[in-house]
Order: structure tokens, then C-alpha cells, then sequence
């Protein structure tokens, strides 16, 4: 697999959709995650990232241009002890209840699927990350129709232990625009990463299409001592 980077990735692709990247930064030290969302509808485009305890969660930016919150609202981000769960739907807190009753990462996904929103059936996407005793590894999942056949639902988990500095693995949901549009196909993507967390953030929202790109969250989780450093960056202001 080549090694690509991510900036050329999301210069080049106008919709990715969501996606996720997670891996470690290029010193070694810090267990690294960023989520981003687009949309191109209002309804999409009329959101935030906010703070929400130890993770985040979507809120409307205009209350009253909200229309359906189902798969719009919810919380992509939640910390479980020593695991830090991202995702780009409300299987977040299927995951968190799941490990919270020592399932695994993929046992607790086994009762989602897609998600029900035809023709598209976009794909949901999480990452788990697991940061203990100054050892980290992560893992990448995505549920997705069998090739746009919403009778199917194909289940792929990524895992990845002892992961290189200054490299990190990139899922999202779609393959570019299109309508519908199509799912993300293949391995999560192998990119670089960098070392500092405003460089890495400056760098994933100013390769996002400008028209599309509505919030984006980092996340440097330092692997030694598990002290987090997060940024939010929201497009409506």
C-alpha cells in the first residue's frame, strides 16, 4: 500500500462525506484523531461542533433551520476510561455501552448497520482509540450495504497495534460527490501525519472544500501520561 497524504486526499475529493483519521504523531509522543463533516444540504450544513464533557456532540447553529435531527445530532465523540471513541453517528454510545460491558469494539457494532437514509445508505464509520500505560493502538470499523444493495450489510474492522510515528490511517464515508453518492471502498487510507496539533488542524480545514466542510475536531492524546489537547473548528460562527 502506498503512503499518501492526506492533504492531497481531501484537496482532491469535494465530498468525502465524514471521516476519520487516527494514528501517531511524527515525534512518537501522542496518540492522534480528527473528525470531520460536510453536507450539502441546509439541513447538514446547519451545525456545530461542541464541547460535551470529555467529548463532543453536533448541535444545530440555527435552531430554527433544524428539520430532522435523526442522523444530524449526535455525539461523535466519547471517552470510555483509557478509550477514546469516535464516530459519525449515535452508534458512539452503542460502542461506549457495549465496552462499558466488556464487549469488544466490533461485538458492539454487530447490532448496527448502515444507516437508513436511501439512496445513499451512507456508511457509518468509527474509530476506537486505546491509550494505557504509555502503549496505543487503534482500531477502524465501517458498516456499508453490499454495493448499494440495502438488503446486505457488510461489516469490515481494521486493527492496528504498535502503530509508527508520524502515520495514521484515513476512513470516510463517501468516495467522492455523486448522487447517490458513492460509499468509501477498501482499506482505510495510509497518510502521514504531523506534530503539531494546530498544524495538523490548519492543515485538514484548509484541504476540505470550502463550500462542504461544516466542523472538524483533533484530538493529541499524550501517550505516556493520557493528558488530552483538543480543537474545534466550526465553519458557522
Amino acid at each position: 500500500m502506498e503512503k499518501l497524504s492526506l492533504e492531497k486526499l481531501l484537496q482532491e475529493n469535494a465530498y468525502p462525506g465524514r471521516g476519520i483519521v487516527i494514528g501517531k504523531s511524527a515525534d512518537g509522543k501522542k496518540a492522534v484523531c480528527a473528525y470531520f463533516i460536510m453536507g450539502r444540504s441546509v439541513n447538514s450544513r446547519n451545525r456545530v461542533f461542541v464541547e460535551d464533557g470529555e467529548g463532543i456532540r453536533t448541535q444545530a447553529f440555527d435552531p430554527s433551520k433544524l428539520t430532522d435531527p435523526s442522523l444530524i445530532i449526535y455525539a461523535p465523540v466519547r471517552v470510555l476510561g483509557n478509550k477514546t471513541i469516535v464516530t459519525n453517528g449515535d452508534q458512539t454510545d452503542t460502542i461506549y455501552a457495549g465496552m462499558d460491558n466488556q464487549m469488544t469494539f466490533e461485538q458492539s457494532l454487530r447490532s448496527r448497520q448502515y444507516e437508513p437514509d436511501c439512496p445513499n445508505y451512507t456508511p457509518r464509520i468509527s474509530g476506537i482509540m486505546h491509550v494505557e500505560d504509555g502503549k496505543y493502538n487503534y482500531a477502524l470499523s465501517i458498516l456499508k450495504s453490499n454495493n448499494g444493495r440495502p438488503e446486505g450489510n457488510n461489516r469490515y474492522t481494521f486493527a492496528y497495534e504498535n502503530p509508527y510515528a508520524g502515520e495514521a490511517h484515513f476512513i470516510h464515508t463517501y468516495m467522492s460527490d455523486g448522487d447517490p453518492l458513492p460509499s468509501f471502498e477498501g482499506e482505510p487510507e495510509w497518510v502521514s501525519i504531523g506534530n503539531d496539533i494546530d498544524e495538523v488542524t490548519n492543515t485538514i480545514w484548509n484541504s476540505l472544500n470550502e463550500e462542504n466542510k461544516v466542523s472538524l475536531f483533533v484530538r493529541f492524546i499524550d501517550i505516556e501520561t493520557g493528558v488530552a489537547e483538543s480543537r474545534i473548528v466550526n465553519k458557522n460562527k
